[in-house]
């Protein structure tokens, strides 16, 4: 099948599918004479498992291992639920700070006026110039890289 075919029986769009084939994602696909790019059912069942794989946030790193175990029978399943569990955990520390970042913003939110005055929290943290927050919401924070931006914000 061409490329506009494979992108649609794959759901990866065509700039997608010559970017997987570009980082060797995906292997090179066999040319026709008049140099159209071919593709297999076995690439477009390739395509359609990064395209998951993408779906549930994977990286394209980890990804490529998962191809490769994908494509080895002789795999431990082991080893696939270890990368399934890293990216748990990825995952859980993504949402940690973007739960710090939401409280970050409530906080902020939460003592602006919102009426005609100028004077603002939510702008006053994001310059930097807000009071600390109290310690004891500070002390439930995880340290992480966004931490030191709450703490400059005040939250």
């Amino acid at each position: 099948m061409n490329i506009g075919e494979a992108s649609k029986a794959s759901g990866v769009s065509v700039k997608m599918l010559r970017y997987y084939e570009s980082i060797g994602l995906l292997p090179r696909a066999q040319r026709t004479e008049s140099g159209y790019r071919v593709y297999r059912a076995e690439d477009v069942t390739a395509l359609r498992f990064i395209r998951n794989a993408r779906d549930l946030g994977f990286p394209l790193d980890r990804i490529e291992a998962l191809l490769g175990l994908w494509r080895d029978r002789t795999r431990a399943s082991a080893e696939v639920k270890l990368h399934a569990e890293a990216h748990v955990a990825d995952l859980d520390e993504k949402i940690a700070v973007l739960q710090q970042m939401r409280d970050a913003l409530r906080h902020l939110a939460a003592h602006c006026h919102g009426d005609d005055r100028p004077d603002c929290p939510i702008i006053d943290g994001l310059a930097g110039s807000a009071q600390p927050a109290p310690t004891s919401r500070s002390a439930r924070r995880p340290a992480s890289a966004a931490s030191a931006t709450y703490a400059r914000i005040g939250v």
